[in-house]
């Protein structure tokens, strides 16, 4: 019998894009979040003297072959434990394709899993991150859940103490977005003739304005070194042991969340920047999960997730999570009811 995986979603509470490596990838700053929407990957194997893949899916968009993360991900990882295997892989796909959740990505840890357990054998946690990383820069995340900072292109993953379980709507629109078209927008916009880098400032939150970005003439690299600073300093203090009772309670009194403490430092995603401007049907999705007639049902914070084309809002209760899902229900905006997983509820929940 195939060992059935959950392959968990994420969504990305912040994210800054700096210059351009020598590598050619961007250095990102981002914060990561596994939520509980989530494909199903199913694995069975055998040790065989060769080596053979085959990878079915329920979605026909679904590449079948060694394009696939998933596909990658098992064919290296066996080739690193020194063995052969038959091998089948079937991902029942239910997150949306290139909607910025990552979902790939989690494919591909989950049939990591999946392969470990059918073979009764695993690699060492350094060996699997750094095949993670070349899979793909979303991979790694994955192999930690919970929230996690990722730095360089994401792939460098760095565990933090666990925000609160907390009610999440996830927003799917019926467009498409193109992360390297979105990177090259971001670099047409920020990127001068005379090479002089233009970055995105977030105000800091003694200012009025706090949350909103303004455009200045200076290095990129500053917008990630603002992000680190955010985040250094929420989790410290009261949070850097990563236990309190305002943690503890998902629905609870928000006033020591280190969830609204980190938006109080107007974190923000630098994607929406090019993205909203070409496709603005999600800059009024935003708006939609974000604001209420009613102050309780306001999101504590929206967002674009990754590159998009998915949006996220988070809430204090269920009720306001279900007022946001009605009000993109009435705009005809497809939507998921959901909730941030920390990193035990991640692992504890994993196999189906």
């Amino acid at each position: 019998m195939a060992t059935r995986v959950r392959s968990f979603a994420k969504i990305n509470l912040g994210l800054a894009i700096g210059p351009t490596r020598p590598d050619g990838y961007h250095a990102l700053a981002t914060v990561y979040q596994t939520i509980g929407l989530h494909d199903f990957v199913s694995v069975s194997a055998k040790l065989a003297p060769k080596t053979s893949i085959q990878l079915t899916s329920s979605h026909t968009r679904v590449p079948t072959d060694l394009t696939n993360t998933a596909w990658r991900m098992v064919e290296t990882a066996l080739d690193a434990m020194g063995i052969s295997a038959r091998v089948s892989i079937h991902i029942e796909k239910l997150l949306p394709i290139q909607g910025g959740l990552g979902a790939g990505s989690a494919n591909a840890v989950a049939a990591l899993i999946g392969l470990e357990r059918e073979l009764g054998q695993s690699l060492l946690a350094g060996d699997r991150l750094k095949i993670a990383a070349e899979i793909g820069s979303d991979v790694p995340l994955f192999l930690i859940g919970g929230t996690v900072l990722g730095l360089g292109r994401g792939e460098q993953v760095f565990p933090l103490p666990d925000l609160p379980a907390t009610a999440c709507v996830i927003a799917m629109p019926q467009v498409g977005v193109s992360t390297p078209k979105a990177f090259k927008d971001w670099d047409a916009l920020h990127t001068q003739p005379s090479g002089a880098g233009i970055g995105l400032s977030l105000v800091p939150p003694a200012s009025p304005n706090a949350g909103k970005a303004s455009l200045t003439r200076r290095n990129p690299s500053a917008t990630l070194e603002r992000l680190s600073r955010a985040v250094a300093g929420v989790w410290s203090g009261p949070y850097s042991s990563g236990v309190s009772a305002a943690v503890k309670s998902p629905l609870g009194d928000l006033a020591g969340n280190p969830l609204l403490a980190l938006v109080r430092t107007g974190i923000e995603n630098d994607f929406e920047e090019v993205v909203f401007p070409q496709q603005s049907l999600l800059g009024d999705i935003k708006r939609i999960l974000a604001d209420s007639v009613h102050p309780d049902e306001q999101a504590i914070y929206a967002s674009l997730s990754g590159s998009g084309a998915s949006l996220f809002g988070l809430y204090s209760s269920e009720n306001a999570a279900k007022a946001a899902q009605q009000r993109l229900t009435a705009q005809r905006v497809s939507s998921l009811p959901t909730e941030t997983l920390p990193r035990e509820r991640y692992w504890n929940a994993m196999f189906a």
